[in-house]
């Protein structure tokens, strides 16, 4: 009973830090990276769906992005979505070609980027935390069934902090990683 509960805490442990690397991949660096342009949607014949559904999104080199649209008509609506985006980008149109140029980050604007990362990973920590919560009272639950013993629920509440502590730490990686990418130049 209480390995299903580990197992359960471990899994949602694990799906907090794929979600929080997931949230990083979208902040830009220095660096051209397709998954910059993976939430920008595109109007394709009335439905908003994910442009790397209609274009091929390629890095050209270390800043730039290059965007082939397979049907000719969508160079216009690729622009526009580009531009309504959060990304702060401007495309830059040479045929059905898009372009995208990653101007070098200003030191601001690394700094800023690096709050980012820090509050991402703080919501990071507190989901884990969370799912710390809920696997304890599972426990607590168990006990007071009188399904486990004192000892096995004490056993189970520290097995479930050394989950936690494993988790938080995976964050913390996952957040330093990104940190140190923000600020190479």
């Amino acid at each position: 009973m209480i390995d299903d509960i580990k197992k359960d805490a471990t899994q949602r442990m694990q799906k907090c830090v794929d979600v929080l690397k997931q949230a990083l991949t979208k902040l830009r660096t220095g660096r051209a990276n397709t998954a910059l342009l993976e939430h920008v949607r595109v109007d394709y014949y009335g439905n908003e769906t994910p442009l790397t559904q209609v274009a091929s999104v390629v890095v050209e080199d270390a800043r730039t992005i290059s965007i082939s649209p397979w049907e000719k008509n969508l160079v216009q609506t690729i622009e526009k979505a580009i531009l309504a985006s959060d990304l702060g980008l401007t495309p830059n149109t040479a045929g059905t070609t898009i372009r995208i140029n990653l101007p070098p980050l200003t030191e601001e604007r690394r700094r800023d980027l690096i709050k980012v990362v820090k509050a991402e990973t703080e919501q990071a920590r507190v989901a884990i935390r969370n799912v710390r919560r809920d696997a304890n009272q599972d426990i607590k639950d168990l006990a007071k069934e009188k399904l486990i013993t004192g000892d096995e629920e004490k056993k189970g509440e520290a097995e479930v902090q050394k989950l936690t502590d494993q988790y938080v730490a995976k964050a913390e990686e996952v957040m330093a990683a990104k940190e140190k990418e923000l600020l190479a130049v």
